[in-house]
């Protein structure tokens, strides 16, 4: 640009007139450069100009960089800026493009610019807002540029102070790099921005000549020019302000400090060969160590104030946590509360356990500040510890030890994979930090910590050999794996002993987590004493079957037992599933759903999508018979099979933790509107056998849809609360839908991620959405079952086809009966009268049984079921009768079991239907052993700390609702065989959601009635009858609470001792749930999972836990502040071991209520529970509550409300999968506690609480977000990130007001420049 040309945009033309001729009569009176800017100042203030002028930097800058160079000039211009007449960044930015391309040819000029830069890189800058602001902002971002370097759309003050200084760091680097004659490889160098400029020569000393002496001195100026420029940077970033505006590019814009990192490493790798890197060595060093710690700066809190002392101590510190074995467990509760709380198998899950530990596990690392050896090694614990508690499982229709291993060998490396896997992704140079660690963070700058501290703990996992016994089934697996390692290492043929660390090295294997080097970690191999059963080399049947074996009885029953080894075992048999003969299709499916799916922990989920992706086969290019869903018959021996196999209770668990139950829904959905739509053959009479028929493949694959939700969910549990939301989210068909369609929408979009090295059969075949409306009959069933739940049946007429099919069904039914003219409906039901009041006159029409479709069938079934309950509760039907037309109904069709529980449920929460004796004559009778289940299960209760009244009125008979009786009766009629558990599954959830859905005292009958029928599951029926007062008995739910903070922390904050051998985990879950059969006490954590999901209401669990957390922090902060110091008091509670108990109850407190109610309660505790609680009154204050339990109040209600937090929403940002279920309100939840907060500290609201816990709650809770979470803050609208900011600086907490504006993402900077400068 031209000197004119810059002059007119810098004030005209006139302004430079005046301010030249000004400096020559100035220089000619021989004025000092004060005297001299004096001068010049008077000329700006002439023309009407502020201050700083940025018209005035453009003048002097561009004379004396091309026609006026002199020295005089450069003391004016240093003049100028001490005096502030122009901004110093502002003249340092217009001179770095004119005086850095020129360095070498003018090494003067180059000096002096060094010196400026030293003086004033970093001096205060207070420009007020306006025009003068505005052209400095645009003249420093065109000069360096910035906007187009740093991709900055908006360039405001904040973005160009901290660019500058980034770009004047790195420029300087390039120079020193370039002057050492070392290539810079760099994506952007400074030459790419200034190369515009072209070569001017700055001739300084005019009067000098070329001599050989001044060439000499020159050159000389140009070497120690190079070691002056890292002088320079070193000197402005050893500046608090410079850390803290580097700070800012670290966390906002990580991929341009990317850029000064690749500088400082290449300086290391390349200093060697420069005299002049390494004469400067020192320097480098220091330089490295200042960028360090401007990348680990944490803050503090105000050192002088108790608080600050115990938040220094460590929020969550690890050391802390570790003081003692109950405490080192404490810190990693979480994972034990949730691997526990997904092996309850009434409760199915969309969302992928790997997913949620995954984020469970970085969210755990960060809070307890653990190194990722320590967070892998209390990983594997919580898992182990997990095997442990379920050996000796109690036998009844429940998941047992095949899930629990699942976790630990599938789910649990799984959910590891992508932790590994991400640090490799990451930005390279920030996720491996600078050449050297200084300070903190060492560990996390390895090159591979995270797969480092992965194989460190599972070297450590062999140091606890009780937890590594395998169970007895287990045992030879385990052998097997070890005997794999000992013919890798030596060939050895000879058998070895085997634990679960053998399982648990072979799956991380597997998943690429760690390679054969395993094999040679001492100790590892142990080889046993040579056996004869050792030295026979067995083949694996696989091996036989990939060298095509047909699929015969014993290769097939081999195969069923034994788990494949590869994944190309499993593509062989699925290709013979679909394209195989008949009986080789059921062979293959049958085999697929056995020990692979199981147990073949290795390849389990590529076993899984195998098996669902077989319920979806496509539609062949040239289908023979044409209409929809017509391709799937050929496939009926296939899809019975994987039905019929996928349906018992562990397999049906297995998918639930894989995440697949929406995929599974929709893969069904087909199938039930294709086989549901086919009559069935005319002999058909019954679904119960081994035989294969449409019924009975529809029966199946409609039972297990309807399994993965409650669809007979009673009216109540539709109940409202909080601001007018659900208790809980319930699944429905239309939820399971919308997740499977949201995930097919991010697979086809790339948008979720893909192991490596993994060949996945769901991306072979492309995916499209799956809508009910795509399925007429299912959509129209669905409606009619939610209004059958939502009101009573009506508007029957005789000239309805569903009408003339009831009848049909009830002449099947009831044939006997019928023809003796013993049913009749109820007189005053003109529905029932037509339906049941026709008798049947032939022998043909009595033994007539329907060809009905299944949809026509079922749709005519609740009619049916109105009919025969009002002829029973007439006394016109005998409960025999009844019950004995119920089953027959339910073994033609056993579909209709679904639409017999939905009815049922509805009528026992409608409460009109009388209730009818359990004396043995009507009904069954429960009084043989009814008195000792009730007693057990108040024994039961007690051994966990709950004490409850009666469950069943003394003196009363036994006595059930009526549709609850025919429904109990009809469950005892059913025979324990492994061929019916679909409908075993269904029954037993339907059952205890009718006792919990009905007012009457109902489930000590049931499981009395039970226990009488199915000795053997006498201890899990009685159990699980145990759960039962808790869905409507608040103080129980209260207890059990209790209970669990008691049996968790041990009897030490109430008792005063503080030392308890049965707290913590054990104390907690317990060390096994069953052990020769049921033991006592029950663990009162493991009741509180069972339990949790019947909580009526789940707020009054919030009040409980925030009531409770409080009066302990407040037990063990008065407890602590007693008389005397602390180290003087013997046996008394020290300040560290407080905080640390402190957050022990607050990690446990959040724990059990995210089990409790997820996201939505967590949501509730944001937005209303907490802020109720410091808005409440004094009168609610703890009796005796002195000022550090008023401290510790506020301490544990924000780390509960961090880690309530962190537990369900993430640490960061979560996978695409995750936020749409957990993650996207996040953002809202936030920012509306935010607001709150803010307010109080506007004075806009007054709290009730202390001041005292305010001031911790906030401090407390500002300092762990910005610790634990920062990827929170910006998601925070900027105004109240300012007002936080402002009352945390008027309690003089100016690192953490500073912290909290530094996490505020790139809209914040400008806020916080402005308070720093």
């Amino acid at each position: 640009m031209a000197v004119a040309e810059e002059a007119a945009e810098g004030g005209g033309g006139d302004l430079e007139r005046r301010v030249m001729e000004a400096v020559k009569a100035s220089e000619e009176r021989g004025d000092p450069p004060l005297a001299r800017a004096v001068e010049v100042g008077r000329c700006v203030q002439e023309k009407g100009l502020g201050f700083p002028s940025p018209e005035l930097g453009h003048v002097l800058v561009s004379n004396l960089c091309f026609s006026h160079n002199m020295p005089s000039l450069w003391k004016l211009l240093d003049q100028a800026m001490a005096s502030r007449l122009i901004a110093p960044l502002h003249a340092l930015a217009l001179l770095t493009p004119r005086v850095i391309p020129n360095r070498r040819a003018e090494p003067e000029a180059y000096r002096l610019y060094l010196e400026l830069l030293s003086r004033y890189a970093l001096s205060p800058l207070s420009i007020e807002v306006g025009s003068c602001r505005d052209k400095i902002i645009k003249s420093v971002d065109d000069a360096l540029q910035l906007s187009h370097a740093y991709g900055v759309h908006q360039m405001d003050f904040g973005h160009m102070v901290v660019l500058s200084i980034l770009s004047v760091i790195t420029s300087l680097i390039d120079c020193t790099l370039e002057d050492c004659g070392l290539q810079l490889t760099f994506r952007y160098k400074h030459g790419d921005f200034y190369a515009d400029e072209g070569h001017q020569v700055m001739d300084i000393d005019v009067r000098g000549s070329s001599d050989e002496k001044r060439n000499k001195h020159r050159e000389q100026l140009r070497r120690t020019n190079v070691l002056l420029a890292i002088e320079v940077v070193e000197k402005i970033t050893s500046n608090k302000r410079a850390k803290l505006f580097l700070r800012l590019i670290y966390l906002n814009m990580p991929e341009k400090f990317n850029g000064l990192l690749e500088r400082l490493q290449f300086i290391e790798s390349h200093k060697s060969a420069s005299q002049a890197l390494l004469s400067a060595n020192h320097i480098l060093d220091s330089l490295s160590a200042n960028v360090q710690k401007a990348m680990d700066w944490e803050y503090q809190l105000n050192k002088h104030q108790l608080l600050g002392v115990m938040v220094d101590a460590g929020p969550s510190s690890y050391l802390s946590c570790n003081s003692s074995g109950a405490s080192r467990a404490a810190c990693w509760i979480s994972f034990d509360m949730f691997m526990e709380n997904a092996m309850d198998g009434r409760q199915l899950h969309t969302v992928s356990a790997i997913e949620i530990l995954t984020e469970l596990t970085k969210s755990l690392k960060v809070i307890n500040q653990a190194s990722w050896q320590e967070t892998f090694q209390a990983l594997w614990i919580s898992s182990l510890r997990l095997i442990q508690r379920d050996r000796e499982p109690l036998e009844g229709p429940i998941p047992h030890l095949d899930a629990r291993l699942c976790m630990l060998l599938s789910i649990v490396p799984l959910s590891i994979v992508p932790l590994v896997k991400e640090e490799y992704e990451m930005p390279s140079l920030i996720s491996k930090g600078i050449t050297r660690s200084y300070g903190n963070g060492a560990e996390e700058n390895n090159l591979a910590s995270r797969k480092h501290g992965l194989v460190s703990s599972l070297q450590v996992l062999g140091l606890f050999s009780g937890l590594l016994l395998p169970p007895p089934s287990v045992v030879n697996a385990a052998n097997s794996a070890a005997s794999k390692a000992a013919a890798f290492v030596s060939n050895l043929k000879t058998g070895c002993v085997g634990n679960m660390l053998h399982l648990i090295v072979e799956a991380c294997i597997a998943r690429n987590l760690i390679d054969t080097s395993a094999y040679f970690w001492p100790g590892y191999v142990v080889p046993s004493a040579p056996s004869k059963d050792s030295l026979l080399v067995q083949e694996s049947p696989w091996t036989t079957f990939m060298e095509g074996a047909p699929l015969n009885g014993s290769l097939k029953n081999a195969l069923m037992v034994t788990p494949a080894t590869s994944v190309v075992e499993l593509e062989k048999l699925y290709n013979i599933a679909l394209n195989g003969s008949e009986e080789e299709k059921s062979a293959a499916a049958k085999i697929l759903c056995g020990a692979s799916l199981v147990r073949g922990w290795n390849i389990q989920e590529h076993v899984v999508h195998i098996v669902i992706k077989l319920l979806s086969p496509s539609v062949p290019p040239n289908p023979s018979v044409s209409g929809s869903g017509s391709h799937l018959i050929g496939h009926m021996p296939m899809l019975s099979a994987i039905l019929f196999g996928v349906s018992c209770g562990d397999i049906v668990h297995i998918l639930s933790l894989f995440g697949m139950i929406p995929e599974v829904a929709a893969a069904l959905m087909p199938l039930c509107e294709a086989f549901g739509s086919l009559p069935p053959p005319p002999n058909h009479r019954s679904s119960m056998s081994d035989e294969t028929s449409v019924y009975a493949v529809f029966s199946c694959a409609f039972l297990f849809l309807l399994r993965l939700w409650k669809f007979y969910k009673p009216p109540q549990e539709h109940c409202m609360a909080g601001r007018g939301g659900p208790v809980r989210s319930e699944l429905t068909l239309d939820c399971l839908l919308l997740m499977r369609n949201s995930r097919i929408a991010l697979q086809n979009s790339s948008a979720v991620g893909r192991m490596d090295g993994i060949t996945d059969p769901r991306h072979s075949t492309p995916s499209q959405p799956v809508y009910i409306d795509s399925f007429p009959k299912l959509r129209a069933w669905y409606f009619q079952n939610q209004a059958c739940i939502a009101s009573t049946l009506s508007g029957l007429c005789n000239k309805n086809p569903v009408h003339q099919v009831a009848n049909k069904i009830l002449k099947m039914i009831y044939r006997k009966m019928t023809k003796a003219g013993t049913v009749s409906g109820n007189p005053s039901s003109t529905s029932s009268n037509t339906i049941s009041g026709s008798p049947v006159n032939t022998t043909e029409d009595a033994h007539q049984r329907p060809t009905f479709p299944a949809w026509e069938f079922l749709e005519a079934v609740p009619f049916v079921l109105e009919a025969v309950l009002t002829a029973c509760a007439h006394g016109r039907l005998s409960s025999r009768d009844l019950t004995t037309g119920l089953r027959d109904l339910v073994d033609f069709l056993p579909a209709s079991l679904a639409t017999i529980i939905s009815y049922f449920s509805a009528e026992i929460t409608r409460g009109i239907w009388k209730p009818v004796q359990m004396n043995g004559t009507d009904w069954p009778s429960p009084a043989g052993n009814l008195l000792s289940v009730e007693s057990e299960i108040k024994e039961i209760l007690a051994s966990a700390g709950i004490h409850i009244a009666s469950c069943y009125p003394r003196g009363m008979p036994p006595m059930l609702p009526l549709p609850m009786a025919a429904l109990v009766s009809l469950t005892i009629t059913f025979k324990l065989d492994k061929s019916l558990e679909y409908t075993h599954s269904i029954l037993g959830q339907a059952l205890e959601n009718c006792a919990t859905g009905s007012s009457w005292p109902s489930m000590p009958i049931i499981g009395a009635l039970w226990t009488q029928k199915v000795r053997r599951w006498h201890d899990f029926i009685v159990l699980s009858c145990s759960r039962s007062p808790f869905t409507r008995d608040k103080d129980a739910v209260a207890q059990l609470i209790r209970s669990c903070f008691s049996s968790f922390l041990g009897p030490s904050i109430t008792e005063g001792s503080h030392f308890s051998a049965n707290r913590g985990i054990h104390g907690l879950l317990g060390q096994a749930m069953a052990d020769q059969g049921l033991r006592l006490p029950i663990a009162p954590g493991f009741l509180y999972l069972r339990t949790c999901r019947t909580f009526h209401d789940t707020n009054f669990v919030t009040e409980v836990i925030l009531k409770l957390v409080l009066e302990l922090a407040n037990k063990l902060g008065n407890e602590w502040a007693c008389s005397g110091p602390a180290r003087l008091r013997s046996g008394r509670l020290s300040l560290a071991a407080a905080v640390s108990r402190v957050q022990e109850v607050a990690m446990l407190g959040a724990t059990l209520l995210c089990i409790a109610g997820g996201v939505l309660l967590v949501q509730v505790l944001y937005e209303e529970s907490l802020p109720t609680l410091l808005l409440s009154a004094g009168e609610e204050k703890l009796v005796g509550a002195g000022p550090a339990s008023n401290i510790l109040e506020g301490y544990v209600m924000a780390y509960m409300l961090i880690l309530s937090g962190a537990f369900v929403w993430g640490i960061g940002n979560t996978s695409p999968a995750y936020t749409s279920v957990y993650s996207s309100r996040r953002a809202r939840v936030i920012g509306i506690h935010m607001d709150f907060v803010a307010a109080v500290m506007e004075g806009n609201i007054s709290v009730g609480c202390d001041p005292a816990t305010w001031k911790a709650y906030v401090s407390c809770f500002v300092g762990l977000l910005v610790s634990f979470v920062p990827t929170w803050v910006p998601e925070v609208k900027q105004g109240t990130l300012h007002k936080l900011a402002s009352g945390l600086r008027g309690w003089h907490e100016y690192d953490l007001a500073l912290s909290l504006l530094e996490r505020g993402g790139p809209a914040a900077m400008d806020a916080l420049v402005e308070s720093v400068l």
